[in-house]
């Protein structure tokens, strides 16, 4: 409850959200703002793309875990936004996750993964309609956790792809 008024009383306008299936436990967060210098802003302007809508569903143990946290529209690509809508954040994965972090803090971490990434918004024609699933974000974040729990959180070199 009070993670949702502390967001109606936000006053930059970067995040609004709204309860999906009136529930305190599934929001849909629509990120308004990403560094304006970005690629993906430019894309956002060149497509009438007013935000970034997120769906994040919060545990019954929250905040002593994290919520699960994917981008429902507009389609990415790169940004670290993976199959289904997955992100890939280390602070969204239990051992990379501190209670004292906000929704508020977590949108603004999520905005400047996706510029530092080179997130753009996907025009592929047929790719760039096809919309994102809960199965496969949540499958696709199992498997990025595994891989980063054997390897680590290193983030490679852009020339590694």
């Amino acid at each position: 409850m009070k993670e949702l008024q502390d967001i109606a009383h936000m006053s930059d306008l970067l995040i609004s959200m709204e309860l999906g299936d009136e529930s305190l436990f599934d929001w849909n967060v629509k990120l308004h703002q990403v560094d304006k210098d970005s690629v993906l802003w430019q894309d956002m302007k060149e497509t009438n793309t007013e935000f970034i809508l997120l769906n994040l569903t919060f545990p019954d143990n929250f905040p002593f875990s994290p919520p699960f946290m994917r981008v429902l529209s507009p389609r990415l690509e790169n940004g670290y936004v993976l199959d289904g809508g997955a992100i890939c954040m280390e602070l969204l994965t239990p051992r990379g996750w501190s209670s004292a972090y906000t929704v508020e803090a977590v949108m603004r971490q999520f905005a400047a993964s996706l510029v530092k990434g080179q997130g753009r918004i996907c025009r592929k024609a047929g790719k760039s309609k096809k919309s994102f699933s809960r199965k496969e974000a949540e499958a696709t974040f199992k498997s990025l956790v595994k891989t980063h729990e054997k390897y680590g959180w290193v983030t490679p070199p852009v020339s590694d792809g």
